[in-house]
């Protein structure tokens, strides 16, 4: 079993959890990918979730999304137990928790516009572009895009233009929980910064709560109010971002950071 070190968050008022994760296990066949894994996640806050590939980031971010089932524990998000919750509470409770993928381009379909797939995620029903126009072209303006794109294809715009529409999809139906999967791990590092700071601006106007997945400690760091170190599995460090960065408990943190030239230990030593 592995030491954890879990720290008690600085704010000392109670805040309303939108994610409370308990001895989560997750298991396929006889391999466990995640074990006794506590998470909290509060309304209004980021929690980086950062680990080496293998760690178990994304099955956790399929848990929370509702397209993994636990084989032990609980996961409650915005209410709902996703352990015993049926196939029409799931189909409802996916439009409040929306993923932004790692690479836009595959999830974005070739054959639609930009409008289109805005407005099908607005409306999966009638996804009408005439209906949502204004909706549309306002997200994309709040994306840094010009609102004309809209009607322009996914190969027509760069990577780090098809991240701003994934977050403006990801985004336009007001979800309650928004988990951003290595976004921007195919990106340059000025774009890289770009997005990050994108997103830090609309969390901040809009009081999202976010799960932001990485390996890099760095970006985490960046955009994280709190930050949870998955080794093999399992939770070995949690706790607020500052303290977890200005003085790692465990091992394989210290290794993390230790291996990020962009880590603030770095900048510290330099």
């Amino acid at each position: 079993m592995t030491d954890t070190t879990t720290r008690p968050a600085t704010d000392t008022v109670a805040a309303e959890s939108m994610v409370d994760v308990r001895g989560l296990d997750v298991a396929f066949g006889s391999t466990t990918v995640l074990r006794g894994v506590d998470l909290r996640l509060d309304r209004g806050r980021t929690v980086g979730v950062v680990g080496e590939s293998g760690s178990g980031k994304s099955t956790l971010a399929k848990v929370l999304v509702g397209t993994v089932k636990p084989a032990a524990g609980s996961a409650t998000v915005d209410g709902v137990d996703l352990a015993s919750a049926g196939r029409s509470a799931l189909h409802t409770y996916r439009r409040r928790v929306q993923m932004i993928p790692q690479d836009p381009y595959s999830s974005l379909s070739p054959r639609r516009t930009v409008a289109q797939t805005l407005a099908e995620a607005i409306d999966p029903i009638r996804p009408k572009v005439t209906r949502h126009e204004e909706r549309i072209a306002g997200w994309l303006g709040r994306v840094g895009l010009q609102p004309d794109m809209m009607h322009r294809y996914p190969h027509e715009f760069s990577g780090g233009q098809r991240q701003r529409i994934a977050i403006a999809r990801g985004l336009v139906i007001d979800p309650n929980l928004v988990i951003a999967d290595e976004i921007t791990s195919a990106l340059d590092v000025s774009v890289q910064a770009q997005i990050l700071d994108l997103l830090a601006d609309i969390k901040e106007s809009l009081g999202l709560t976010m799960m932001f997945i990485s390996h890099n400690l760095a970006v985490v760091q960046r955009v994280s109010d709190d930050v949870v170190v998955l080794y093999q599995g399992e939770v070995v460090e949690s706790g607020p971002v500052e303290q977890i960065y200005a003085d790692p408990q465990h091992w394989y943190t210290r290794r993390l950071l230790d291996a990020d030239p962009g880590s603030p230990r770095f900048s510290l030593a330099g």
